[in-house]
C-alpha cells in the first residue's frame, strides 16, 4: 500500500497537486472462503468501515443475474479457467465500485475508483484510489460511461486515463511473488506513467473517428509533428480531426492525394498554410484538406476535435472550445490554471515566512498578471531586492521603487529581462540580466530564462523566489527548497 501511495502521489501530483490521492487496499474473501470478512490492509486510518463491504458477494450475484455489462466473447481457443477468473474479477470490481459510489454520495469530498482484483490466498485484493472530488470535476471531460462496440470503455479524460494506468501497475505489483516485499517490484517512473496515460487518452478521438489502427500512434504522431521546424520556424496552427464531409466543416480547398499523418515533414509543411481561422482537416489517418469550422457544433456528438500546435514541441487537445490535455516536449498535462494559488502561498510562507493575507494577495495578483504575459517573463522576489538592484545596476534598468499592481506588472513584463521586487511587492529594477553560478540542476530542454533563474536562485545568499513564465504557457515557481526536493 505504501508503494502504491508513493506511485499515486507522483502521478497525480504531476497532473494537479489538488487531486490529493489516497490509496486503500481492500481484501474481499473469495466466494469459497465463507468464514472470511472484508478488511482494509496496511492502513491505520480509513474512512471506510469493513462492514461497508459485507454484502459485496450479494451484489456480485445481482450483477451476474442482471448481466448488464459487456465482456469480450470467449473463443474456442480461449481456455475456460482464465475467462472464468476474469469474469469473476470484473463482476467483483463492479460490485465494489457500486459500494464506493454510494459511500461517496454521502461523503462528498472524495471520488473513489476500484482497481482490478488480484487473488492472494483466499482473498481478492482490490486497490482503491481516492481523489479530491471537487478537483476532478474542475477539469473538462468528454462524456463518461461510454463503451465501444468491442466492450472497451471510452476514456473521457487524462485523469481517467491516469487512473487506469495506475490500477494496471497495482495489478502487476500484486501479481508478483510476495507482493509488497519490495525486492522484485520495480514501478515505472512517474513521467513514463503520465505519458502512458496521454497515449491511452488519445485513443479516444481515434476510436470516435473509427480509426482503430491509429489508436496507439496518434499521440506519438502529434508529438513528432510538433517537434519539427520548417525553414527554422516552429510549428504554430491548428488541425481539426473529423470524418470527411462533417456538417460543421467547410473545405477551402482539398488535396488531390491526402497526406498521411505519418508523413511528418509533409504535414509540418502543410501547417505553414494555416491561419487563425483556416486549419488542416484530418480524419485521424490523413490530412485531406484545408478548411474552417462553420455552424453550431453539437458537442454531444464528440466527433470533431481540435489539435492546436502552440509552439515548438507543444500542442493541445481540444473539444468544443475546452482544452482536455496539453503536451509539452512529449509530456502531457492537464489544462489547469497557469499558476496554482495554494502552491504559491505555500512557497511564500516557506521561503519568506510570509503569512499576512494582504501582502500574500498583492503578490498573488502580481504573479497571476505576469503569468498571462504571452511572450514569457521572469519575476524575482528577494528580501534584498534594493541591494541586488544596486549590484546589478549595469545590467538592468533602475526605477523609482513602486508597489506593483496588475497594470504596472503588465507594463514592466513587456520587455526582456527579469523584474526585481521584494516581498512587500515593491519593484526596484526591470529588464534585469541575472547572474549566478552554473549548477547541475539546469534543464537542456528549457530556455535561457528558466536556466538563468535556477542559477540565480541557487546562488543567492538571501531568501529568494523566481517565477518563470515560458512562451508556451508553463509557469514554474523556483525556490532553493523546491529545487532541492526535485
Amino acid at each position: 500500500r505504501q508503494a502504491a501511495q508513493t506511485m499515486a502521489d507522483g502521478v497525480f501530483d504531476a497532473l494537479d497537486e489538488d487531486l490529493q490521492p489516497r490509496v486503500q487496499l481492500l481484501a474481499v474473501p473469495a466466494i469459497d472462503n465463507a468464514t472470511g470478512l472484508a478488511s482494509l490492509l496496511g492502513s491505520d486510518t480509513s474512512e471506510y468501515d469493513p462492514s461497508t463491504f459485507s454484502d459485496v458477494h450479494t451484489r456480485c450475484q445481482h450483477l451476474h443475474d442482471r448481466g448488464s455489462w459487456i465482456l469480450t466473447e470467449r473463443t474456442e481457443q480461449t481456455p475456460e479457467e482464465p475467462v472464468r477468473r476474469r469474469y469473476e474479477g470484473y463482476v467483483l470490481r463492479l460490485a465494489v465500485q457500486e459500494i464506493l459510489d454510494e459511500h461517496d454520495k454521502v461523503h462528498l469530498t472524495r471520488a473513489s475508483f476500484a482497481g482490478w482484483p488480484v487473488l492472494i490466498n483466499d482473498y481478492h485484493v482490490v486497490p482503491v484510489l481516492q481523489l479530491n472530488r471537487k478537483t476532478v470535476r474542475r477539469h473538462p471531460t468528454l462524456r463518461p460511461d461510454r463503451f465501444y462496440t468491442n466492450g472497451r470503455p471510452v476514456i473521457p479524460s487524462l485523469i481517467q486515463a491516469a487512473i487506469i494506468r495506475f490500477h494496471e501497475e497495482c495489478a502487476k505489483s500484486l501479481s508478483e511473488p510476495e507482493p509488497g516485499a519490495g525486492l522484485l517490484v520495480r514501478p515505472r517512473e512517474t513521467d513514463e506513467l503520465v505519458r502512458a496515460a496521454g497515449t491511452l487518452f488519445m485513443q479516444t478521438p481515434a476510436q470516435d473517428l473509427g480509426i482503430s489502427k491509429a489508436e496507439a500512434k496518434l499521440y506519438a504522431t502529434l508529438n513528432t509533428i510538433s517537434s519539427l521546424r520548417y525553414e527554422g520556424m516552429e510549428g504554430v496552427g491548428k488541425m481539426m480531426l473529423a470524418a470527411r464531409h462533417h456538417p460543421n466543416l467547410e473545405e477551402v480547398f482539398a488535396l488531390t492525394c491526402p497526406t498521411p499523418l505519418s508523413d511528418y515533414r509533409a504535414v509540418r509543411k502543410l501547417l505553414e498554410m494555416t491561419t487563425p481561422d483556416v486549419s488542416l482537416l484530418a480524419d485521424g489517418e490523413n490530412v485531406y484538406a484545408l478548411g474552417r469550422q462553420i455552424g453550431h457544433y453539437d458537442a454531444s456528438r464528440e466527433d470533431l476535435f481540435v489539435i492546436s500546435f502552440v509552439t515548438h514541441y507543444a500542442w493541445e487537445f481540444q473539444h468544443a472550445g475546452k482544452v482536455l490535455m496539453r503536451t509539452h516536449y512529449g509530456q502531457p498535462s492537464l489544462a489547469r490554471a497557469r499558476l496554482n494559488r495554494s502552491s504559491f502561498r505555500k512557497e511564500l510562507r516557506r521561503t519568506f515566512d510570509l503569512t499576512n493575507p494582504e501582502k500574500v494577495e498583492r503578490l498573488w495578483e502580481v504573479a497571476a498578471e505576469a503569468s498571462r504575459q504571452k511572450h514569457g517573463t521572469l519575476l524575482v522576489i528577494t528580501t534584498e531586492a534594493l541591494a541586488e538592484a544596486d549590484r546589478l545596476k549595469l545590467q538592468c534598468t533602475l526605477i523609482e521603487p513602486v508597489p506593483l499592481t496588475p497594470l504596472i506588472t503588465r507594463l514592466v513584463t513587456a520587455i526582456d529581462g527579469a523584474v526585481l521586487l521584494d516581498p512587500e511587492s515593491y519593484c526596484y529594477s526591470i529588464g534585469v540580466i541575472l547572474d549566478g553560478t552554473a549548477t547541475g540542476r539546469g534543464n537542456s530542454t528549457r530556455g535561457a530564462r528558466y536556466n538563468s533563474a535556477i542559477r540565480y536562485v541557487q546562488s543567492s545568499p538571501y531568501p529568494c523566489m523566481a517565477i518563470v513564465v515560458s512562451e508556451d504557457g508553463l509557469v514554474d515557481v523556483l525556490t532553493k527548497e523546491s529545487l532541492e526536493e526535485e
